[in-house]
């Protein structure tokens, strides 16, 4: 993982805007996009796998200046899917969080019919916290958001079953 920059931003919103994408997130303009760059509280980063395959995907965190020291999975998108990125992404993501910024807590929310992300986050120890029900109109559609979380205690123990 590196911190994103202009150059990247190409990439992101083609991401985020291609079709097995764009239903799972609410895409963000280039200029929000490039406005977490100057964000103190978020981090912006770009997945880049180690061989030649170049960027495989991209995250955004939020909340690094919590009070409460909980840290927001903003965001996750994967190009390469059933490749393992996704969740190697994650233990680099719970690593930083929980080791570096001594976090208390990681959540996010993924949309419910979103089953394939939320299978990998519940492997990766994600608990289930509620439902926000029809709280996004999307097209016309309501849709609700699976509010899931780690706590740190939790990530020790996911680390150590390893």
């Amino acid at each position: 993982m590196r911190h994103t920059t202009e150059n990247d931003l190409d990439f992101v919103l083609s991401t985020e805007q291609s079709e097995e994408n764009s239903r799972f997130i609410i895409p963000w303009s280039m200029e929000k996009h490039a406005s977490t760059f100057e964000d103190g509280d978020m981090i912006h980063a770009v997945l880049e796998s180690p061989d030649e395959t170049g960027i495989v995907g991209y995250a955004i965190l939020s909340g690094l200046h919590n009070p409460n020291d909980s840290v927001e999975l903003t965001r996750i998108v994967i190009t390469e899917k059933g490749k393992g990125w996704g969740k190697k992404a994650l233990h680099l993501i719970k690593e930083w969080v929980f080791e570096e910024r001594e976090a208390r807590r990681l959540w996010l929310d993924v949309k419910e019919y979103n089953t394939r992300a939320r299978h990998v986050y519940e492997a990766e120890g994600f608990i289930v916290e509620g439902i926000l029900r029809d709280c996004l109109k999307t097209d016309g559609e309501y849709e609700s958001l699976v509010l899931m979380s780690m706590l740190a205690h939790e990530y020790a123990d996911w680390k150590k079953k390893g």
